[in-house]
C-alpha cells in the first residue's frame, strides 16, 4: 500500500513543542490545558501576542522548533518502521517551506523516521497537497490541518485527521494515537 503523511503535528508534536518553548522564552506559565483546548492552529493568542507579533516569534525561534528535540508522538516512528519494513511505501507531504527541505529529511532521518529521497516532497501551499497526492496514487493520507483537509474530501485516497483540539468538529475519520493504524487498514 501507498501511505501519506504530513509531519508537523501528525508525526511530531510541533505545536506542544513550541508551546513550551514561548512559555520559556516569554517568561510565562500558560497552562498547557489552556493549549490543548486551543481551536485555532496557532499559538499566539494564548501568550496575548497579535498574529504579527506570534509571526515574528516564530521565525525567531524555526530553528528550536523545527531541529531540536521536538518529539515524535508516541508510536508514530514505530508504526511507519513497521510499515516500512512490510514493504509499504511511505510518502512525506509537508507544507513547510523548501528551504526546510533538506534539513528537515536529515532530521526526520535523525529521528528514525524511515526516508527515502523520491518519497519526500515539501514546501507546497496547503491547497497544492492534493495534487501530489493524487499524482502519487496514496491509498492513505493523514494530516492535522483542517484547510488541508477540506481540500480532500471525495478523492478515492482514504483521508484521516490527526486528532488535534482544532480540528475536532470536521466530520472526518480521525486517528487519535498511532497504535491504531494497522486496525484502521486491516478492515
Amino acid at each position: 500500500m501507498r501511505f501519506g503523511f504530513d509531519i508537523d503535528d501528525t508525526l511530531i508534536n510541533l505545536r506542544e513543542y513550541a508551546f513550551q518553548l514561548y512559555n520559556e522564552k516569554l517568561n510565562k506559565n500558560v497552562e498547557l490545558t489552556q493549549f490543548k483546548a486551543l481551536k485555532t492552529l496557532e499559538i499566539h493568542e494564548l501568550f496575548d501576542m497579535s498574529k504579527e507579533e506570534g509571526g515574528k516569534m516564530w521565525n525567531s525561534l524555526a530553528e528550536e522548533i523545527y531541529y531540536s528535540s521536538c518529539p515524535a508522538f508516541e508510536g508514530a516512528v514505530e508504526t511507519l518502521q513497521e510499515l516500512a519494513s512490510e514493504g509499504h511505501d511511505i510518502f512525506y507531504i509537508t507544507a513547510r517551506k523548501s528551504e526546510h527541505g533538506e534539513r528537515t529529511k536529515q532530521w526526520m532521518i535523525e529521528k528514525g523516521f524511515p526516508v527515502k529521497d523520491d518519497h519526500f516532497y515539501c514546501g507546497m501551499k496547503d491547497h497544492e497537497k492534493i495534487e501530489t497526492i493524487k499524482k502519487l496514487e496514496l491509498d492513505y493520507y493523514f494530516d492535522d490541518k483542517p484547510a488541508v483537509l477540506e481540500t480532500l474530501v471525495g478523492i478515492p485516497t482514504k483521508v484521516y485527521a490527526i486528532d488535534n483540539s482544532y480540528n475536532r468538529e470536521m466530520t472526518i475519520p480521525r486517528l487519535m494515537n498511532w497504535s491504531e493504524l494497522k486496525q484502521i487498514f486491516s478492515k
